[in-house]
């Protein structure tokens, strides 16, 4: 009976500091818990693993600070297993915000496969209106992105020498936190028919799965569960699968405190009925 008095009038900072230890100490051991792959996670895997060696893919970061815990790490692993392939990665974003999160990425990912800038991968940066070029790469990349993000000339970047528009991109990956997703799927895949497959947060993810059940997308990265996944296949532990232990233990604890509470609501209320 004291004990459930104790933990009903228990300090709310103790919960806290319980909850933080628990997610701290998976980070901190890098402890890895089984990932098993679901069917869209794995036909996203294999549209970038069936590709023919020097394929090129467009990478579009559209998300920002908020949202990037869950994506960054489906555009770390994506990357990686892009240049593992030996492809061409072009990067744009139609989140401003977003785009230093692409930077991040090709600078930690690119160098591990010694890819080179300008050979090997480019990053477009942003243009406004997003709708329009969308729209209008399908005629030519030129139209939007006459230089990079660092100002340089698309026409003296040597990748870029004969990529023109939508017929020269192999495949689009979508890295979505809001509606720049439907409309990649509306304007360019549906319109010109690129190949696409996405990645989107937890809250994002359920709106894509009519997509991909109506084969407009050729597959889907769900959340951190879905970045775990891909991690898993790439066969390289991340921020995905270490965030997925860390919530999986920080869910464990919030349960023990809800069954918890709620016997000893209810041994109490039997208590003072008595």
């Amino acid at each position: 009976m004291k004990f459930f008095e104790k933990i009903a009038n228990i300090d709310s900072r103790i919960i806290y500091l319980l909850l933080f230890i628990v997610v701290l100490i998976p980070v901190a051991f890098k402890l890895v818990l089984p990932v098993r792959v679901s069917e869209p996670v794995q036909a996203a895997y294999d549209s970038i693993e069936k590709l023919p060696e020097g394929s090129v893919i467009l990478f579009s970061v559209d998300y920002d600070a908020s949202s990037a815990p869950e994506i960054q790490p489906m555009l770390l692993a994506t990357l990686r297993h892009a240049f593992s392939k030996k492809h061409k990665v072009l990067l744009l974003g139609q989140w401003a915000l977003g785009l230093p999160f692409g930077e991040i990425g090709l600078n930690e990912i690119a160098p591990q496969f010694d890819a080179k800038y300008g050979m090997d991968y480019v990053n477009l940066g942003y243009r406004p209106g997003y709708r329009a070029q969308m729209v209008g790469m399908g005629r030519e990349i030129r139209d939007f992105f006459a230089s990079d993000y660092k100002g340089t000339p698309v026409d003296s970047i040597p990748l870029m020498q004969g990529i023109h528009n939508y017929n020269d991109i192999d495949l689009l990956v979508g890295l979505e936190a809001g509606q720049a997703g439907d409309e990649w799927i509306q304007f360019a895949g549906a319109r010109y028919g690129l190949n696409i497959i996405i990645g989107a947060t937890g809250v994002i993810a359920p709106d894509m799965f009519h997509y991909l059940q109506a084969k407009q997308i050729k597959g889907l990265m769900g959340g951190l569960q879905g970045a775990a996944e891909y991690e898993t296949l790439v066969k390289h532990s991340g921020t995905g699968i270490a965030g997925m232990v860390a919530q999986s233990y920080a869910h464990l604890l919030l349960l023990g405190f809800i069954l918890i509470g709620n016997v000893g609501y209810f041994v109490i209320r039997r208590r003072k009925q008595a």
